[in-house]
């Protein structure tokens, strides 16, 4: 009977998503079904980095200097074992896009998840306490607004590399990243949850959980911070392609991941010096693929804005 009832339950729950809102307007946007069709295309080939890739970046074995610098598969001059061509160490331009676009995704999940839990934390004490506490974080996340979040992850970046020894630059550089573009990108979500968390926390629900004695905590967690997700979802979805244009950018820069680490950034950065010797390829292709993937985590995140806007359906 509980394998009856459990299959039955999951049933219905797919029904009910079947029959929501939600699914509606995704399947009659084409440009959001494209959307979400490349996202998953990304995170899927980025997962399943190692069985899909021609080649191996990381491996010092398989790559010959000789390689180097060799055209796109359809030129004269190219090779069909490397379809995008070479980069200037004799690595495979497809090869390296794929595992890079997972070192980018990476760095962008996480640190979209370090500023979503320091964000809703913050968020919702500040809303539900009130009073100096409320007025002390709302003041920090105001100062921190004054400053662009580039400026803000190239100063923590900066620190870091300065308080560490050299000879852990590379190796803490990913968390040092991930760090930094997270610590940057938390204002957004105190300030929406602490809005939402000001309006629940007047209502019926919250004032008669507090009557029969449920505790602060249980009352933020349990009844409040539901409540408060759909905003959030949305500011999480666009902070996604935020933090992977931040990660890029601080690796064109210098300061993100180590050179050795082929991200899109450090792929665009290395290519650059090659553009104008006429190997567009090495900085062309990382290009597209970053300007692909941000663009459709762009587009998702304004459809989920829309669609869960009730006041557009």
């Amino acid at each position: 009977m509980s394998i009856i009832s459990k299959t039955q339950i999951l049933k219905a729950n797919y029904q009910r998503f079947i029959d929501s809102d939600i699914w509606y307007s995704f399947k009659k946007s084409p440009v959001t079904v494209i959307s979400a069709t490349v996202t998953f295309l990304f995170f899927f080939v980025t997962i399943f980095a190692p069985l899909i890739a021609p080649h191996d970046p990381f491996d010092l074995a398989s790559i010959d200097l000789m390689d180097a610098s060799l055209p796109p598969a359809w030129f004269l001059d190219g090779e069909t074992r490397f379809l995008l061509g070479t980069d200037d160490q004799g690595r495979d331009i497809l090869s390296t896009i794929i595992y890079g676009s997972r070192i980018s995704l990476f760095v962008g999940f996480v640190s979209v998840i370090f500023s979503l839990i320091l964000g809703v934390g913050l968020g919702l004490i500040s809303g539900y306490v009130g009073g100096r506490l409320d007025a002390f974080i709302m003041r920090v996340a105001d100062v921190q607004l004054s400053f662009p979040a580039i400026l803000i992850a190239l100063l923590i970046d900066g620190l870091a590399r300065s308080l560490l020894p050299r000879e852990l630059h590379d190796e803490v550089a990913l968390y040092v990243l991930v760090f930094a573009i997270g610590i940057s990108g938390w204002v957004q979500y105190a300030r929406t949850v602490r809005g939402q968390t000001l309006v629940e926390k007047g209502k019926e629900y919250v004032q008669a959980a507090r009557v029969i004695g449920i505790r602060q905590w249980t009352i933020l967690l349990r009844h409040i911070l539901p409540n408060v997700t759909g905003p959030v979802l949305v500011i999480a979805t666009i902070h996604l392609a935020i933090a992977i244009i931040t990660e890029a950018t601080l690796s064109f820069l210098g300061v993100g991941v180590p050179p050795t680490t082929p991200s899109l950034g450090t792929l665009i950065r290395v290519g650059n010096d090659f553009l104008f010797s006429g190997e567009w390829w090495i900085t062309i292709f990382p290009g597209i693929a970053l300007v692909l993937l941000v663009l459709a985590v762009n587009l998702l995140g304004d459809w989920l804005r829309d669609a869960l806007n009730p006041k557009l359906r």
